[in-house]
């Protein structure tokens, strides 16, 4: 065989893969840019649809999946646990739908408003609100939701809401009173330390912290602070935003964040998410838009102070 001829059929087999992979990434890069225009919604990198759809004239009756589902039965059913103040919670003083409260849930009725449709909250422990996204009782999970590669894999999420800012993070919480004998994750061995289950914190405590007595979950983040507080448990993981909301609404509760102790995630775990079930991207895309109209107002934030102050009042 002509060992020239083979290199130089080599060298024009490179060249055209070469210029075949520029014209892929040029049509990727083209696509990216139209893919809102073209009504295409599409994940990123890290498995969260960040592009937005406009919701000024309502669903769009070309609408498929769970929108177009929504559309037609006129309801949207949002699942959430209802003890995560001034994100979610109960007014004791009001009655059924109208007793859910709080930030997520003042989101939750603007979307439906949004949508044009009628809104069902349907509270339920959080272990359980992704399930009913996933299994389809529910259209979307709003409840506090932080980003985790496993829910990216799992479920479709909107972009973040409500960033913690100076807050971010996750931390440990302990009694004011133990403050001198637990100082860091190295004073945790032989301690008893609680988490809420399914969450951010749930996941951090087995990446970083090994040596410990006994690691409790509960599904209600109430139960988190009242097992600390009951002495049951010795240390929780919290998020330190609302960890610190915590102990400033409840000055006698005995609660203290140790300084100095934070975990943080990179970019794409900033702000909470709302979720729908794997493939939604065109619901998420609706959401998107209500959360941009949000982050532009400052509504969400004025929300959150809005219900911090209600849940102080109400002692919780």
């Amino acid at each position: 065989m002509d060992v020239t001829r083979s290199k130089r059929r080599g060298r024009r087999a490179l060249a055209l893969i070469v210029a075949l992979a520029a014209l892929a990434s040029a049509g990727i890069a083209a696509l990216a840019e139209n893919v809102e225009d073209a009504g295409i919604y599409m994940e990123n990198e890290w498995n969260y649809v960040d592009v937005s759809m406009d919701v000024s004239a309502g669903i769009p009756e070309d609408a498929e999946g769970v929108l177009g589902r929504i559309r037609e039965t006129g309801v949207l059913r949002v699942a959430t646990e209802p003890y995560f103040p001034p994100q979610e919670f109960i007014d004791p003083r009001l009655e059924g739908q109208d007793s859910y409260v709080g930030a997520d849930m003042e989101m939750a009725r603007l979307i439906a408003q949004r949508m044009g449709v009628a809104l069902e909250i349907v509270p339920m422990e959080f272990s359980a609100v992704l399930d009913a996204v996933a299994e389809g009782s529910c259209d979307l999970a709003i409840s506090g939701l932080m980003y985790m590669p496993a829910r990216a894999a799992r479920m479709t999420l909107s972009k973040g809401y409500n960033f913690s800012g100076e807050n971010a993070g996750s931390g440990l919480m302990i009694r004011s009173a133990d403050s001198e004998a637990i100082t860091g994750i190295g004073s945790l061995e032989d301690r008893n330390i609680i988490a809420q289950s399914g969450s951010m914190q749930e996941a951090l405590m087995a990446e970083h912290v090994y040596n410990y007595h006994q690691f409790r979950r509960v599904s209600v983040m109430q139960d988190v602070y009242d097992t600390l507080k009951s002495g049951t448990a010795d240390a929780a993981m919290v998020d330190i935003e609302s960890g610190s909301a915590y102990i400033e609404g409840n000055p006698e509760c005995g609660l203290t964040l140790i300084p100095g102790i934070r975990f943080t995630q990179g970019e794409a775990f900033d702000g909470d998410r709302v979720a729908a079930r794997k493939g939604e991207n065109q619901l998420i895309a609706f959401v998107n838009g209500v959360i941009d109209e949000l982050l532009e107002s400052g509504q969400y934030r004025a929300w959150m102070e809005q219900y911090a102050a209600l849940a102080d009042e109400l002692d919780m």
